[in-house]
């Protein structure tokens, strides 16, 4: 039963970071996903760049969902891009309600990770 959480935790924690991914498809849904102005042709190349790797990191942290044994890097890697996006917000500051949302979002998102962690230790040290 743990292990069918594990995978249920892990699945909703890569699919947080897989829907950026749809910024690819328009300027105009990244725009309005972050409340910011992506007018700027290089801001918006950045900004796309971006969507492509949350694309990679979400799709990698789901396939591991299903591939136990690559379940150590994407746990590294999940928590590294939310805890990372969350660290650079707090420091930056100043962020709008957008971004403010999305770092919530993260946040619980990280809690889920943490958690499909622990029954990964947990389910291993029974093995």
């Amino acid at each position: 039963m743990s292990v069918k959480i594990m995978t249920g935790l892990v699945l909703l924690a890569g699919l947080i970071n897989f829907l950026p991914v749809l910024g690819l498809l328009s300027v105009e849904r990244m725009q309005a996903l972050y409340a910011v102005d992506l007018r700027d042709p290089n801001l918006a190349i950045l900004m796309r760049h971006r969507a492509l790797l949350f694309g990679l990191v979400g799709g990698f942290m789901m396939w591991a969902a299903f591939q136990h044994q690559l379940l150590p890097a994407a746990f590294v890697m999940g928590f590294v891009s939310m805890l990372g996006f969350m660290v650079l917000a707090w420091q930056s500051g100043g962020y709008n309600a957008a971004i403010h949302k999305l770092v919530v979002i993260d946040a619980l998102a990280s809690i889920a990770l943490a958690v499909a962690l622990v029954l990964y230790l947990v389910d291993r040290s029974l093995s």
